[in-house]
């Protein structure tokens, strides 16, 4: 199987990347699967139903959150209805929404996906470690093919958390700070994994955000309303390919495209 995962998708911008550059992706990596997180592509905060059909529309099958993904109140009119577009499984019990899912791919495959969110630096939601091994372990009564994108700030939780599923896992992604990693690799139980996949949404801005305002915040630690940077954009994702029959990871690719 092969699988594209994408970084943050930041407001109008990162979805205009993902319009202009996925289609052809498909067509040069054959793609059979795509995931993308969508937290941030309703301006920049959060996601809305319209959003989400845009993104849907693009070519991505299953859209990923993290701690934005209640920061647009319409997000309630679709969060317990819309299979396709997930929540962090660790938060607690009762919570609107779904954590993970199984998917069938065109080509007649089960896929699961399984969004985490970290608690370092973020809410003091449930343990992500102790959800994980419990979803996989329900996972794998339909499908030895499971991708995780976790969520989270620090790099060593997200480290921590891929060497503890490494081999129950086909892959980790790790998203949440949109800065692309260099680390990419396959470790050694099977499992493909990345610290951060990056992002999708303007090139000349800070984290997709306009400078002129991350600056501010910076030097004069005031409250700033962020408004997502616009011109030339890019996307970064990370390729993988997995063994159909053991749900390992077969090789790894980090990707980065602009579109002007």
């Amino acid at each position: 199987m092969k699988l594209l995962f994408l970084g943050d998708i930041i407001g109008e911008p990162g979805r205009i990347a993902v319009k202009a550059l996925l289609p052809g992706l498909k067509k040069e990596l054959g793609l059979d699967f795509v995931v993308a997180n969508g937290e941030n592509s309703a301006g920049g905060f959060g996601i809305t139903a319209k959003v989400l059909d845009e993104l849907l529309a693009s070519g991505i099958d299953v859209v990923t959150s993290g701690n934005h993904i209640w920061d647009k109140k319409e997000v309630m009119q679709i969060i317990d209805t819309e299979t396709r577009l997930l929540r962090p499984a660790n938060y607690p019990e009762g919570v609107a929404g779904f954590g993970y899912r199984v998917y069938d791919t065109p080509g007649g495959l089960k896929i699961a996906v399984l969004n985490l969110e970290g608690r370092v630096y973020l809410s003091n939601i449930d343990c992500p470690f102790r959800t994980a091994k419990k979803a996989v372990n329900k996972i794998k009564e339909e499908t030895n093919i499971i991708v995780v994108d976790f969520h989270a700030e620090i790099t060593s939780e997200k480290n921590a958390l891929g060497n503890y599923l490494d081999g129950e896992i086909s892959a980790l992604f790790g998203t949440h700070t949109h800065i692309q990693t260099a680390d990419e690799r396959i470790l050694p139980g099977g499992t493909a994994y990345i610290t951060d996949a990056g992002m999708c949404g303007a090139t000349d801005s800070v984290i997709g955000i306009k400078k002129e305002m991350a600056l501010q915040r910076f030097l004069y630690d005031i409250p700033v309303r962020f408004e997502v940077a616009t011109g030339s954009v890019k996307i970064n994702g990370v390729f993988i390919e997995i063994d159909e029959q053991t749900g390992k990871a077969l090789s790894i690719l980090r990707l980065s495209r602009e579109h002007k």
